[in-house]
């Protein structure tokens, strides 16, 4: 038996058909990576982008130029208007809320001291009281109420003014009848009268007069502070106009440089009119400052002396009559250990100050008509010192009816050698020096606000004029491009 050959090798023959090779492929793309899409721009970021791509042109270049010159011309209209309006506004307080109300604090401090000595007096008097004293007392009263009702009617609900106010509408009524009680016991004989007027002068000069001084004070700050308002140069507005002249004058010579034309009819016009508004501001603002400044230096600075020396001579006189009302109940201890009667050393002390700001209020005066009433009241002071001697020396050697003749006089011959007399020509002075810078005072204040008159306006209607101006002239350029 054969057995099949053992070698591994295929037989010989034809084998199984060979698959053709497969040619490589190239490999699969890779997705590209996909990037954020681009932010919107916004609207202003595309106008940016347009103007900064028009001013790259002539045109685009003077369409800038011309609404900048508009703005700058508008803006300082518009300012100008605005300080001129701020300051005339102050103004016009100075000259008719805060010098007014001023001159009313100081009528309520007048009127007071003056009621409290007209109640001494009529007190010394007893039953031979005049008509003209007692009158002048309840007049005296009236105008503090009255003023005080003006005082309440301008001041802030709140203030510190408004409060002071208050309280002196309140002590007002509880002295009238202080003083009605001393004058009833008085006639009577009843020597309690004396403490009653003493309780009554107390309350004047401890509480009344430092409340109405206080709210002079305080209506002094207020004018000081509208004058303060008032006078300070416009510096934004100033700085502003020379900004827009100095643009002006930049765009016309660029203007020349490009064409070699001289004028251009809109850039003069809006130059001229920022010019004017310029010159106004300037003039109109320097006289109105300088107006001010002399109604405050002329005319403040005096009539608050002046109301200081009157203050004072109804301070001396009130303490000249309560000397005889008190008859040494009151004393006061000197530094040197003398003891002297409380109201005769006030006495001595308000006449100083008298003589003191009657010397300021001479040198304050510039001319006949405020100097000779000081000078006048300056003289009746140096008699009233002399008269006043007198009355002491008759007082302290205990003859009172002497006394009382040589202060407020019984008859017609003594009232005319009395220190009275001489108190009521020194009031009479100070009153008609009070009058004459008054009307100094409000001429100077007039003629200072009338600097301002119309400069807000016209600076406001210049400037829209010079801003057409200033787009027309540049319009007349962006012509000729077309």
């Amino acid at each position: 038996m054969t057995q099949p050959p053992t070698s591994s090798s295929a037989p010989p023959g034809p084998g199984l058909p060979t698959l053709p090779a497969v040619p490589p492929q190239p490999a699969a793309p890779v997705p590209a990576a996909r990037h954020p899409a681009p932010p919107r721009r916004t609207a202003f970021a595309e106008g940016a982008e347009r103007l900064r791509a028009a001013a790259t042109t002539e045109p685009g270049r003077l369409r800038v130029i011309g609404a900048v010159l508009a703005l700058l011309v508008l803006a300082f209209g518009a300012v100008t208007a605005l300080q001129a309006t701020d300051r005339a506004s102050a103004a016009d307080d100075v000259l008719h809320r805060s010098q007014p109300l001023s001159s009313d604090a100081a009528d309520i401090y007048r009127s007071l001291a003056d009621a409290n000595t007209m109640a001494t007096s009529g007190y010394l008097a007893g039953l031979q009281e005049t008509t003209a004293t007692r009158e002048r007392y309840e007049s005296d009263v009236r105008t503090a109420a009255a003023k005080l009702v003006t005082a309440a009617a301008n001041s802030a609900p709140g203030s510190p003014s408004a409060a002071t106010i208050t309280k002196l509408n309140q002590l007002l009524p509880r002295y009238k009848g202080l003083v009605e009680s001393a004058r009833a016991n008085n006639r009577q004989g009843f020597p309690v009268g004396g403490a009653y007027l003493r309780a009554a002068n107390d309350t004047m000069q401890n509480e009344m007069l430092p409340a109405a001084e206080d709210l002079y004070q305080k209506e002094n700050q207020r004018l000081r502070s509208d004058y303060g308002d008032a006078t300070p140069y416009p510096w934004a507005a100033i700085a502003l106009g020379v900004v827009a002249l100095a643009a002006l004058a930049w765009t016309q010579r660029r203007n020349y440089r490009r064409t070699n034309r001289v004028l251009n009819h809109g850039l003069v016009a809006a130059t001229a009119a920022t010019t004017v508004v310029l010159l106004w501001l300037v003039i109109g603002h320097s006289v109105a400052r300088a107006g001010l400044n002399g109604s405050y230096t002329h005319g403040v600075r005096s009539l608050n002396v002046l109301h200081d020396a009157r203050i004072a001579s109804l301070k001396a006189r009130s303490d000249e009559n309560l000397t005889l009302v008190s008859r040494g109940a009151e004393t006061k201890t000197l530094k040197d250990g003398t003891v002297m009667d409380a109201y005769d050393w006030a006495y001595d002390q308000e006449l100083g100050t008298l003589a003191r700001t009657l010397s300021r209020a001479g040198a304050l005066a510039e001319d006949p008509g405020g100097k000779k009433p000081v000078d006048t009241a300056n003289e009746s002071m140096k008699v009233w010192k002399q008269r006043h001697e007198l009355a002491r020396q008759a007082n302290d050697s205990g003859d009172y009816q002497k006394a009382r003749d040589r202060v407020i006089g019984t008859t017609a011959k003594d009232r005319t050698e009395s220190t009275g007399e001489c108190f009521d020509n020194v009031d009479a002075s100070l009153a008609s020096a009070l009058t004459h810078e008054t009307g100094r005072f409000r001429q100077a204040a007039e003629d200072g606000r009338a600097a301002m008159t119309g400069l807000p306006v016209g600076s406001a209607v210049l400037a829209v004029f010079g801003a057409a101006g200033a787009v027309l002239g540049i319009g007349r350029r962006l012509s000729e491009y077309r």
